[in-house]
């Protein structure tokens, strides 16, 4: 190989001469080159070709459908339309706490129009479809044809409910002739066990033009059932499921309709109560009878009554009875509504007493009033108060209790309800002195209408605001809607008249803010007002506002929301709850942790304690041979009754068990019964015990156990019966 030199600016670079054989490897290189071009070429016609055909056949085919048969295609848009016809949902199942099935969507079929126009709009086209569907409905043509003519507002409305298998088949085969009219699975509210927790439940019914814009704009259908009251009013949202629908295609020159797809609807959800079946039954009938017996032997009837039970530790509803009884199935449509229509007007049964009918509680307040007075050194735990008189001179008014029962400390207080310990309470409350059986007593400092305006007022809200802390005279937060809260009252005494003033928790709460800041609230109130504050006679509470009270004072200080949901499941047509898996449960709500003294809440409790089992304890007589220990309280109110002439007593009492282990509480008031301990208690011992034989407690004798199931023949109890047949 030679070499030679290479010109370079930089100096001499050699290089070598090419050979022979280097220039065939640069000419083969050469060729393969302009080979992959000729390629590229070649690929890249193939594709212009490909698209230039696609172009042209999108061109030509445009062209076809805008020019050769665009007219075609518009006249055949003119003749047809796409209709959505709505498909109901079920509304989701209520279960009690063991799956027992309460309330449910009874299958039915309904007929709808959807009004589609230009195709059964015309006054020709409704009168057609008036005569065919008349004969097979038991109606003449002009009664159809102003059924398919009514509701114009509404696109879809409901022909007729509940038709027979006959009349489906008929519209089913006829259905070419009837466009737009449809056969739908409607939904028809069932409660298979009738007034059972009737106003709980509460019923549903059809969108009222009162609120239809409401209804519309959360996207319901006209025709639509809603809840109304109870439970399907308050879990509306889970119940109502989401509207499915089915479209067709409708000619506008010809009869029939071409299916053209379906969106199933979507159930709503299940929901599973706290409610234990049995002891609602038992306790439902339970009243009943006491109702009854008491009419019987003192010839006054009951108007109403209620009873709740509750889960200490959860707050959940075990039992919720409200005297008289409701019937949820009377409001669903068919169901002679009539028939039941004056007993409902004059009754009240669609009141739920357990949350919406506040009473004096008497002297079941006594435990809160200690702890408060304890707490603000009213009294201390060794006080020992002398009652020796059963009379109390307070002001111009003379006070009486029942009994005078000699030396008196915190726990016997409770036990025996010794009215005059807690009017002295109350007096102390407001700094009002010197008041004995026989002297009146007077104001600290000796000016009324200053120590009104400052000791008075004061003391009188502390002790509402001792009760309220416990959950008295306010909203419970129960998952029902309605609930009404109690309130304090006070006489405003002036020279030319006297008045009774309610004060919420609201104006409680204003008056203690304006005493802060000012330290002086104008008002006209007497001393009275302090001791009737203090053993319960200043003051109306609902029984769920005494039952979450009472589970605040067993389960150690927690004010827990009471509720009836305890958890929700997906939507099914399942009988029971067995085997199913819940989508969420509903966790225990803690409103407050009250933080109470240990020694004072024990002092409270052992009162309780001893009022159902010391000789003299005004629970004593209800628990006689009980297998558990319980805590409890009785209250005796006089009030005033609409339909009972004079004053009678409002029987109530409250209470929990197992004393040493708290599972449950109770309150039961019975207006218009007498003592709380000739009332009241018997239905709470009887509730108490109902409810450990159905959960199967050990300390029960096994003889009594009971399952939890709804009893089979709830419809012959008299519960049941009684209100059927009321007029």
């Amino acid at each position: 190989m030679k070499w030679r030199l290479r010109p370079h600016s930089g100096g001499k670079r050699l290089f070598r001469r090419r050979s022979a054989g280097d220039l065939g490897a640069r000419a083969r290189k050469e060729q393969l080159k302009r080979q992959r071009k000729n390629h590229q070429a070649v690929r890249s016609s193939a594709v212009f070709a490909t698209v230039f055909v696609a172009m042209s056949a999108l061109v030509f085919r445009l062209g076809y459908v805008q020019i050769t048969k665009g007219a075609a295609f518009r006249a055949n848009q003119n003749v047809s339309t796409v209709q959505r016809i709505p498909i109901m949902p079920a509304r989701g199942r209520i279960y009690d706490s063991t799956g027992q099935l309460l309330a449910y969507d009874k299958p039915s079929y309904s007929l709808f129009l959807t009004r589609i126009q230009k195709v059964n709009t015309t006054n020709s086209e409704v009168a057609r479809m008036a005569a065919l569907l008349a004969p097979q409905f038991q109606q003449k043509t002009a009664q159809v044809v102003q059924l398919l003519e009514s509701q114009q507002q509404y696109s879809t409305i409901t022909l007729f409910k509940n038709i027979s298998k006959l009349q489906l088949t008929f519209v089913e085969e006829h259905q070419a002739s009837l466009p737009g009219v449809s056969v739908q699975l409607a939904s028809q509210r069932s409660y298979p066990n009738g007034d059972l927790l009737g106003q709980v439940l509460g019923y549903v019914g059809p969108i009222t033009p009162q609120n239809v814009n409401y209804y519309l704009n959360h996207g319901y259908m006209e025709n639509q059932q809603v809840g109304v009251a109870g439970l399907e009013l308050q879990y509306e949202n889970l119940l109502r499921g989401t509207t499915g629908y089915q479209e067709e295609e409708f000619s506008l020159t010809s009869s029939g309709a071409t299916h053209v797809g379906t969106v199933p609807p979507v159930a709503g959800k299940n929901l599973e109560l706290t409610i234990n079946g049995r002891v609602q039954a038992y306790t439902q009938q339970l009243l009943l009878n006491t109702i009854q017996k008491y009419d019987q032997q003192n010839h006054i009837k009951i108007p109403e009554a209620a009873a709740v039970m509750l889960n200490v530790h959860t707050g959940g509803v075990i039992a919720m009875v409200s005297y008289p009884y409701m019937d949820p199935n009377w409001f669903v449509p068919g169901n002679n509504f009539a028939a039941h229509a004056q007993y409902l007007a004059t009754s009240g049964a669609e009141q739920n007493n357990v949350i919406q009918n506040p009473h004096r509680p008497g002297s079941t307040v006594k435990p809160s009033n200690l702890i408060t007075a304890l707490d603000y050194g009213i009294i201390t735990p060794n006080t020992v108060f002398n009652d020796n008189s059963i009379y109390q001179q307070i002001g111009t008014y003379q006070m009486r209790e029942d009994a005078s029962y000699g030396l008196v400390n915190d726990i016997k207080a409770i036990a025996v309800s010794d009215d005059r310990f807690f009017y002295n309470v109350g007096l102390d409350f407001g700094k009002w002195l010197g008041s004995t059986s026989t002297n009146g007593g007077y104001p600290a400092g000796g000016n009324l209408q200053k120590w009104r305006n400052t000791d008075f007022i004061r003391g009188l809200t502390d002790i509402a605001a001792g009760e309220l802390r416990f959950g008295l005279g306010r909203i419970t937060g129960i998952d029902l809607p309605g609930e009404e809260a109690g309130g304090f009252y006070m006489e405003h005494l002036t020279q030319n008249s006297s008045y009774t003033q309610l004060l919420t928790q609201q104006n409680v709460q204003n008056i203690r803010a304006q005493l802060k800041k000012t330290g002086s609230y104008t008002n006209y109130g007497s001393p009275y007002d302090l001791a009737a504050m203090a053993f319960g006679m200043g003051q109306q509470f609902t029984p769920i506002e005494l039952a979450q009270y009472v589970t605040t004072i067993a389960n150690g200080g927690k004010r827990l929301t009471p509720h009836l949901l305890q958890a929700i499941y997906p939507p099914g047509l399942h009988q029971t709850l067995s085997g199913q898996k819940p989508l969420k449960v509903i966790p225990t709500q803690v409103q407050a942790n009250l933080h109470l003294n240990p020694t004072y809440l024990h002092l409270a409790q052992e009162g309780m304690y001893q009022a159902a089992h010391y000789p003299l304890g005004t629970v004593y007589g209800g628990f006689i041979g009980a297998h558990y220990a319980v805590a409890g309280k009785t209250g005796t109110a006089g009030i005033y009754l609409p339909g009972i002439q004079g004053k009678v007593n409002n029987s109530v009492f409250i209470g929990f068990a197992p004393f040493n282990n708290p599972q449950i509480a109770v309150a039961v008031m019975v207006p218009g019964a007498g003592y709380g301990a000739q009332t009241a208690v018997p239905i709470g011992r009887a509730m108490m015990d109902a409810y450990f034989n159905s959960v199967h407690a050990s300390f029960m004798p096994k003889s009594g156990w009971t399952n939890q199931n709804i009893p089979k023949n709830w419809k012959q109890m008299s519960a049941y019966t009684v209100p059927e047949h009321a007029k």
